[in-house]
């Protein structure tokens, strides 16, 4: 029986130099997870079981038991890479089906599609286009739009958005007869948000994208009282010499502690039509609602204290972001940004359960149970670290002390068929 003992252990041993060997071979190999052998001893069949003298047939390798232990998180500055800190697998599909990895190495292919070096595409939570509200439960293929973004007019939606705007007026300011406004004098008014004087005019957008600047005169008026006028005006700065139009003006009236009466204090201005200034852009009329609900008259410098204006122009992708819980975001040359979904992450019952494919992917089996599908860091899965990467999860040094354990297993193992072959030659040459 020595030969089947030795020939047993020199399988084994060989077994275990190749999982040795395959790990050192993917040590670099981005979301790797090593293997290990284990074995099992072996005893004959027997209708009474198994003798007290039996010796045993040797030694089976029982399975090959892949290590899901988390590697190593390196950072790249590749805004697609992502690495996983925690249990889950990115889910990918391609026309084979749905396969689940570790490896974070992800590129946007000529369709704007998120795919992986093997072209699978990405899978994660879809976004509703109108409200850009992660659709949890709705799977997609994650997708980055690489068209321009279309342009919002400064009164979105439908005409009737507005512009917050809050200043503050210098409560200390000589009141003046607003009769007399003359934008070209300054000293027919008290403030401006006029570029030649402060940096404080914003830009307003048509149903087009094309910007007009929206500058603001104050007048404190003679009325008293915290009485207040505010001009608007219109100007088209693409033109030489600059387009102007008249928006007509509202009143403000403050109380004794320089603050507006609470509730809205939305001004409706005239309509800006930029067919009016006799450039040809066939746009819709911009209309003009500024919201000045946080405005105050104190004894301080005018000042530009916030401004929300709700349009913007069109505009391309520039830059991806993804947050450590999935979401990924699209930045656009003008400032805004736009969600493009949520990555999902696979955990299973059973990891050991699955079964590689290659290309740093597994599926689904039997054994491994149905996965659950979740945003990053919930109850059971790991959050999302944006450029950075998972290393491979062997350690090089602990496989080059197995490797020789294995090898001495192996040269022990062949010694003991070397004795066998001895004693029977001994055998045979009684005489």
């Amino acid at each position: 029986m020595g030969f089947q003992h030795g020939i047993g252990g020199i399988n084994a041993a060989s077994k275990q130099l190749d999982v040795i060997g395959n790990n050192v071979a993917n040590s670099g190999t981005i979301g790797f997870k090593g293997s290990r052998a284990e074995f099992a001893d072996m005893y004959a069949a027997n209708f009474y079981g198994v003798a007290a003298t039996q010796t045993g047939l040797g030694v089976r390798t029982e399975t090959i038991a892949q290590q899901f232990s988390q590697g190593g998180i390196t950072t790249t500055g590749n805004q697609m890479d992502m690495a996983i800190s925690g249990n889950g697998f990115f889910v990918i599909k391609d026309t084979n089906g749905v396969s689940y990895s570790r490896n974070g190495q992800f590129k946007i292919d000529r369709e704007g599609f998120i795919v992986n070096n093997g072209g699978s595409n990405l899978q994660g939570w879809a976004v509703d286009e109108n409200t850009g509200r992660v659709l949890e439960g709705t799977q997609t293929s994650m997708r980055v739009d690489n068209s321009l973004l279309e342009p919002r007019p400064t009164d979105f939606p439908a005409g009737a958005g507005e512009i917050k705007w809050a200043f503050n007026l210098d409560s200390r300011q000589t009141s003046l007869d607003p009769a007399n406004f003359d934008p070209a004098n300054p000293a027919t008014y008290n403030h401006t948000t006029s570029t030649n004087i402060h940096t404080t005019s914003t830009n307003i957008y048509d149903s087009l994208g094309n910007p007009y600047k929206l500058n603001l005169y104050f007048v404190k008026d003679t009325a008293g009282g915290g009485a207040w006028q505010v001009f608007a005006r219109g100007i088209d700065e693409t033109v030489s010499p600059n387009a102007v139009v008249d928006l007509g003006q509202q009143a403000l009236t403050f109380d004794t502690e320089g603050k507006l009466p609470t509730g809205p204090n939305l001004l409706n201005f005239t309509a800006f039509d930029p067919g009016t200034l006799g450039v040809p852009v066939n746009a819709a009329p911009i209309n003009i609602n500024i919201d000045f609900a946080n405005t105050t008259q104190f004894g301080a410098q005018f000042s530009n204290n916030d401004i929300i204006q709700p349009g913007y122009p069109p505009s391309v992708v520039t830059n991806l972001e993804v947050s450590k819980d999935g979401i990924v975001s699209a930045r656009y040359s003008n400032g805004q940004n736009k969600t493009i979904g949520q990555v999902i992450l696979a955990n299973f019952p059973n990891q050991q359960g699955l079964q590689s494919i290659g290309n740093n992917r597994w599926i689904q089996t039997y054994q491994s149970g149905t996965p659950t599908l979740n945003n990053p860091g919930s109850t059971n899965t790991g959050l999302i670290q944006s450029q950075a990467l998972e290393e491979a999860n062997v350690d090089l040094t602990a496989e080059l002390v197995n490797m020789i354990t294995a090898q001495r297993f192996y040269q022990a193992n062949a010694q003991t068929i070397k004795v066998q072959d001895a004693v029977l030659q001994s055998v045979i040459n009684l005489r």
